[in-house]
């Protein structure tokens, strides 16, 4: 049997960390994630997923990632429940991520989209921070790859507001 979720996309607030009575960390964050089609209104919508990840590496989702974060998850779908305070049973389906990886640089909001997937695009900063990346897997890709301006989210080197009455909670 197979349970694997790999999703690309960028953090609807910053991630809620805390801590379990035994010391353990844990970072619970939503990923909105755009659909590959349109509606009839020629509209992308995005399905909004909630994620959580544990111990280190959820600190380091805490510390480094904020709200429009592009951002990169491997996990597995997990489905939970307990009782509610109305004593009916309350499911929640959520990504338990195995590693998170920064799409962006640290600094994305004050620079806007600076690398264009040149270089490396996480900065020396988060290479130091123990996120690997292919130099040799990156100098392939950008043999071919022509940047062209698709990215529903470029707005010209601007921070990325996304208002709370946007989002359906």
């Amino acid at each position: 049997m197979m349970n694997r979720v790999v999703l690309v996309g960028r953090l609807t607030k910053d991630p809620d960390l805390r801590y379990t009575p035994n010391g353990v960390a844990v970072a619970t964050f939503t990923l909105a994630v755009n659909r590959t089609y349109t509606n009839q209104q020629g509209e992308r919508e995005a399905d909004f997923i909630n994620c959580v990840i544990w111990r280190r590496p959820a600190e380091n989702v805490a510390n480094f990632l904020k709200k429009g974060s592009l951002a990169g998850v491997d996990g597995r779908i997990q489905t939970r429940n307990f009782e509610g305070q109305d004593g009916k049973r309350v499911y929640i389906t959520e990504v338990v991520a195995d590693s998170v990886q920064f799409l962006e640089p640290r600094n994305a909001s004050s620079q806007g989209r600076a690398n264009d997937f040149g270089g490396n695009p996480f900065g020396d900063d988060q290479r130091s921070q123990g996120q690997s990346y292919g130099q040799n897997q990156n100098q392939r890709n950008n043999q071919n790859f022509t940047r062209t301006n698709e990215d529903p989210f470029s707005n010209d080197g601007q921070p990325i507001d996304i208002s709370d009455d946007d989002l359906p909670f």
